[in-house]
């Protein structure tokens, strides 16, 4: 027997194998998946377009400011006046190509009420410092913000502890505090729209978060990212109540850092790696709201450069914070969360790995003229298993195109001064193999997080030891050349914001729609 005869006998038992019923079950179940990820995208799609139809509503009868406020009548002084204190906290690390950009969309808002600004960093060293205190420069008064050195976290992230920082520095008027993270491109009005959306019931509300639309830079390690998050964002394209939370947007009361309501601030300080699976696990425990409005998506363009090898580094981080943990409810959801995904991931590749054989399988017979009843029958019954699975994966992609398009447009519209989006630069052929790789990967990457209990976070080391940090590394030969998704430079080189006039006169002319404010802090 030749080695190709004995491949093709090879070929053969595997395709009657994956006929049986446990592996038709397999294939059907991937379908299955298929199916209930077009439906999710299909359902969060609705709620995006409702809100599309809604500003353009707004406009036809008169309101031409529409992305900024429902209600028109919301732009007069009397109610401008009124508006509650609002302090944005960004924790900064390293600058990358986007950052200008992103700065300049969050301290651009068109808030009419009382806003600062607070940009944390670690230390004095990191390029992010002297980036943005270029930029704040160039606004002088127009804008009230300024730069905080942290300093090094001892018992928490790194990130977690630029954020307390940011929160004891805060106005002593603040009423919210808005986290952003700095890769985070705002539109005008999202300040407006969360504030407008705790004031409806702040007694009711304890985080208001939204969801970044990513925009691949043409790499596989960006739509591997893209695809990571697709499935996440129809869990915060509810429109009111969801049990997501993104630690890049998060709105909450200031007065639950005061005086450490729910254990928020201790909880966080004391061993925390994750900012928003903490917090969403105390929200949890002590039955509090997270919403999530409508307009709350941002668009999040990842690095041009963004490797496979970055991919794999952000997945790990990912995967690693299922194993950080405050109670013992919250490590039985992580474990389940982690078992669930680990299976489903599996489950959604399995079906293709057998579709390659069926569809092997049936060329074979074809072009060697094999006439086996056995193996033909075999090979029809694989061929319309495969045919099932190709219609899925069409609809789920169109499905996740569909999601794509509302989310595009409702930026557009959100942000009308802003460079537009356009699904044209999307790759789907990308996407798809993006959806099979990250789908293969993520199970090994939740594995390898739960045997190491250890993660490398931008240089910076952490251990886990029952759920909670408890050592941190720092050593030079720890630091990435670039950060995973902004390709931001970490050390050795001073960001500078590159001249760019448009974005700059952009900047600087949105800056003077607002009242200027003197900085009292």
């Amino acid at each position: 027997m030749s080695t190709l005869d004995s491949i093709d006998a090879i070929l053969f038992s595997l395709s009657r194998a994956f006929c049986s019923p446990f592996a038709v079950f397999v294939q059907i179940q991937g379908c299955t998946i298929c199916l209930l990820l077009a439906l999710g995208w299909l359902l969060a799609a609705y709620v995006r377009n409702r809100e599309v139809k809604r500003i353009k509503n707004s406009m036809k009868a008169g309101n031409s400011l529409a992305f900024l406020y429902q209600d028109i009548n919301e732009l007069e002084h009397s109610r401008q006046v009124r508006l509650p204190r609002v302090s944005v906290i960004m924790p900064l690390k390293g600058y990358g190509e986007h950052n200008l950009h992103n700065w300049n969309s969050q301290i651009t808002s068109l808030y009419g009420g009382p806003l600062e600004f607070l940009f944390v960093v670690e230390s004095t060293e990191d390029p992010a410092y002297h980036a943005v205190s270029r930029l704040l420069s160039s606004y002088q008064d127009n804008v009230e913000a300024k730069v905080v050195v942290a300093g090094l976290s001892t018992t928490c992230s790194q990130k977690i502890h630029n954020q307390l920082i940011g929160v004891e520095k805060m106005h002593q008027d603040t009423k919210y505090v808005l986290f952003l993270d700095d890769d985070v491109r705002l539109h005008p009005g999202t300040i407006g729209a969360l504030t407008t959306e705790m004031e409806k019931n702040p007694e009711v509300i304890f985080i208001q978060t939204g969801y970044p639309l990513d925009l691949p830079s043409g790499t596989l390690g960006s739509y591997c990212i893209y695809e990571y998050h697709m499935p996440c964002s129809m869990g915060f394209a509810t429109g009111g109540r969801t049990f997501f939370l993104w630690g890049g947007c998060m709105m909450m009361h200031a007065d639950d850092f005061r005086e450490d309501r729910y254990g928020v601030a201790s909880g966080l300080r004391d061993g925390g790696y994750s900012d928003d699976m903490t917090l969403a696990s105390l929200a949890g425990a002590h039955k509090r709201l997270i919403t999530s409005p409508p307009v709350a998506v941002f668009p999040h363009p990842l690095a041009s450069d963004l490797s496979f090898g970055r991919y794999w580094n952000y997945l790990r981080k990912q995967t690693f914070v299922l194993e950080s943990y405050i109670s013992k409810v919250n490590w039985i959801m992580n474990k389940a969360l982690f078992a669930v995904h680990c299976y489903l991931s599996w489950g959604f590749v399995a079906p293709y790995v057998m579709a390659v054989i069926h569809v092997t399988s049936a060329l074979r017979i074809y072009i060697k003229g094999y006439h086996q009843l056995e193996d033909t029958t075999f090979a029809s019954g694989g061929m319309l298993l495969v045919i099932m699975l190709a219609i899925c994966t069409f609809i789920e992609l169109l499905s996740m195109w569909n999601l794509t398009r509302r989310e595009v447009t409702l930026c557009n519209m959100l942000s009308p001064e802003a460079p537009r989006l356009s699904l044209a630069t999307y790759n789907w052929g990308l996407v798809f193999i993006a959806m099979l790789v990250d789908n293969f990967l993520y199970p090994i990457s939740a594995f390898r997080s739960h045997f190491s209990q250890s993660i490398n976070w931008s240089g910076i080391r952490y251990h886990l030891k029952n759920g909670k940090i408890f050592k941190i590394e720092r050593r030079k030969d720890m630091v990435p050349a670039k950060t995973d998704l902004g390709g931001k430079h970490l050390y050795g080189r001073r960001g500078a914001p590159q001249k760019a006039s448009f974005l700059s006169s952009l900047g600087r002319n949105l800056a003077h729609w607002r009242q200027p404010k003197k900085f009292d802090v």
